[in-house]
């Protein structure tokens, strides 16, 4: 859980306070990857390596919010003569309970792979593989193991949690494709440079976490039981263009977590500097048919100063 909770705070909450092009660029997810994500995901992030090098804003944000695991993943991919600058494409990391109700992460790189000479250095360096499900899965470091589904794509994380992948592959397990709840709010996220979708305890968990004292109002207790699912997307196309979508159950359980949330932008911007206030002015919160929708928008100046701000580190600790 605090794992979940970190995470939640260093991507969303961050953007929250952000206060705190075309479709062939879309970082939609693949067959191969889809397959591979255990069904009970609490929560997917998404990151689109190709269009992110284009933008200066979002290359500073991938260095201050992305997660630990991901730049872990980074690391090990150099070690046995991978660019990440050149030959990824995309990154997706899924959080998911395993069979004994235990958080786990498991993550899947797509991009250009010259698979062969790869297996080669791996060999070089007496690093070994096992096979697993007909799979050659090789150690990497950190703890991290990785295993090639195609020429395009890799399966990486710890043992257990590559274990459960393939099992999802293999058809031992359900995979994402059986979560239709997910698989829905993909759609509405998956064009963007980063994406995130949520399940209605990562939700939770998020608001929680990007409310802060806020969320102890009796008012936020009595909706958590209401909140469904959220996604948000990203994009650096021009500026920066943040969106976030809380799905609940009904109109005034949107409409009340609205208030809540525009209540916590007021007391934040009481005590922000003049770039963190300009921020929140930026940031528009409402709701729609029972969910809540939340906008931030800023040029790269802004973005960038923001970045740097008191609020901005104090909430991405």
């Amino acid at each position: 859980m605090t794992m979940l909770k970190n995470r939640a705070r260093t991507i969303v909450s961050s953007l929250l306070v952000l206060l705190t092009a075309s479709s062939c660029f879309a970082a939609s997810l693949g067959t191969a990857t889809r397959a591979v994500i255990p069904v009970e995901v609490q929560q997917i992030i998404n990151v689109d390596y190709r269009r992110m090098k284009s933008s200066d804003s979002a290359m500073q944000m991938k260095e201050k919010l992305l997660p630990p695991n991901m730049k872990q993943f980074e690391d090990a991919l150099k070690e046995i003569g991978i660019v990440p600058e050149r030959d990824l494409d995309q990154i997706t990391l899924a959080v998911f309970r395993a069979k004994d109700n235990t958080l786990q992460i498991v993550g899947v790189a797509q991009g250009t792979f010259p698979r062969k000479k790869l297996t080669t250095g791996l060999s070089k360096q007496k690093i070994k593989g096992n096979k697993v499900n007909g799979s050659m899965v090789y150690p990497m470091s950190g703890g991290m193991y990785m295993t090639f589904l195609d020429d395009w794509t890799m399966l990486f994380g710890p043992q257990t949690s590559v274990q459960a992948g393939l099992d999802a592959r293999d058809n031992s397990s359900q995979s994402l494709n059986a979560n239709s709840t997910i698989t829905d709010m993909i759609s509405s996220v998956d064009q963007g440079t980063v994406w995130s979708v949520l399940d209605a305890q990562g939700t939770q968990n998020m608001l929680k976490s990007s409310l802060g004292t806020a969320s102890d109002l009796a008012e936020f207790g009595n909706m958590k039981s209401r909140l469904l699912g959220s996604h948000y997307s990203m994009d650096f196309d021009h500026g920066v263009d943040f969106s976030l979508s809380v799905v609940t159950s009904d109109n005034i359980t949107a409409a009340s977590l609205s208030a809540v949330m525009r209540a916590g932008l007021m007391f934040k911007k009481s005590s922000a500097t003049q770039v963190e206030k300009n921020a929140i002015d930026g940031t528009t919160v409402d709701s729609q048919a029972g969910t809540l929708i939340v906008h931030f928008k800023a040029d790269d100046k802004n973005f960038q100063s923001l970045l740097d701000s008191p609020m901005f580190s104090a909430v991405t600790r």
